[in-house]
């Protein structure tokens, strides 16, 4: 199992509709492909969306941190090492946890794929089937109302809603109107992405708690550097409240939960650097007591196949947002996770499942 080659592919695929949150708008779903080949003909994908706002990474910096750095490192070294590469990405290089982390899903492809056995089953193999929700990008509160009931006709019954963009009252204004359309049975999850202060987030989640509006978390209502007001957010209200930016590694992970700064952890790979550290932040999470959530980037379904894979391996990872793939204009990957509305089904094959990538001879630099 020695790795012969490891290649990088841009692509970019067109959202459906343009994607928005307090900190960006998206309507191109680029990223960087990456492929790992070795001497037994085995061959391991991952991905790497820039997300510059969020991990402080461009399509430019990924890619010369995986042609430059990594690649050097891997060549000529033995996937059976496993522990040994996935240590040495996260130390040769300091930062770059979205580079960091399409490396490391294609190691772990690669290996299970070794092992003959579908990557879920290797990390844990909690289960096969998991749910994702559905987000409702930040608009008008009209707009935002008409997607909701959209998105609840597809079959979803959970929404994750965009707020924190404008000032609190119109944040409350976009979920009553939610909430009058779609009714009281449906879950609603709210991201502010940052947006609030402190004292505005309490002031925002209390009105809601006030009028009913049946809110199941809020994730991440402040900016991430600030663990203390994420504290006092925490502890001022009843809902859930869900570090999201504010957990990049298993540091930061232990002083929210050494603080109980939140009462949940959403583990993203691109923030982990990869699967190797996000078990180690859903154990620190476990043994604490504290149940975490598995999100992504907007990413292409290679990305989210390699954090389903992780998130159905374990039980205390108990929530899933899995939706970008449903966002994209096509599908670029023939293999991977399957979609049923709301409903994922992980592959039985080996790794991650994937066959191939329908774009992968476009713009490939080797």
């Amino acid at each position: 199992m020695i790795i012969t080659k490891v290649e990088t592919f841009r692509v970019a695929v067109p959202l459906i509709k343009p994607f928005k949150t307090a900190l960006r708008t998206v309507t191109v779903a680029d990223s960087i492909l990456v492929k790992i080949s070795c001497d037994n003909g085995v061959i391991g994908w991952g991905e790497a969306p820039p997300t510059i706002v969020i991990t402080g990474e461009s399509l430019n910096s990924i890619e010369s941190a995986i042609q430059q750095v990594f690649k050097p490192y891997l060549l000529t070294k033995n996937i059976l090492s496993l522990e040994s590469l996935l240590q040495g990405i996260q130390t040769i290089l300091i930062g770059n946890s979205s580079a960091k982390a399409a490396i490391d899903m294609a190691l772990y492809d690669c290996f299970a794929q070794y092992c003959n056995m579908p990557l879920y089953q290797l990390l844990g193999g909690h289960k096969d089937k998991i749910e994702t929700d559905f987000t409702v990008s930040v608009n008008g509160p009209e707009e935002m109302g008409e997607d909701a009931v959209s998105y609840v006709k597809q079959g979803f019954n959970v929404l994750k809603v965009k707020v924190g963009k404008d000032e609190i009252n119109t944040d409350v204004d976009r979920i009553r109107e939610i909430r009058r359309r779609i009714g009281s049975e449906i879950k609603i999850r709210l991201d502010a992405n940052q947006g609030w202060k402190p004292k505005e987030a309490i002031t925002a989640i209390r009105k809601m708690e006030d009028l009913g509006l049946n809110i199941e978390l809020v994730e991440q209502p402040v900016k991430a550097y600030d663990i203390d007001g994420l504290k006092k957010v925490t502890d001022a209200v009843d809902t859930f409240i869900m570090a999201d930016e504010a957990v990049f590694t298993p540091k930061q992970a232990f002083e929210v939960l050494k603080t109980r700064s939140a009462d949940m952890i959403n583990i993203k790979l691109m923030k982990s650097g990869g699967i190797y550290q996000a078990q180690i932040i859903n154990h620190l999470a476990e043994v604490s007591g504290m149940e975490c959530m598995v999100g992504s980037m907007i990413e292409t379904k290679l990305g989210i196949t390699a954090a389903a894979h992780f998130a159905a391996s374990k039980k205390n990872i108990t929530r899933y947002d899995f939706d970008a793939p449903l966002m994209l204009a096509h599908d670029i990957v023939d293999g991977g996770i399957k979609y049923d509305g709301k409903v994922i089904t992980l592959s039985q094959g080996s790794g991650l499942g994937i066959n191939r990538i329908l774009l992968e001879e476009r713009k490939r630099i080797v």
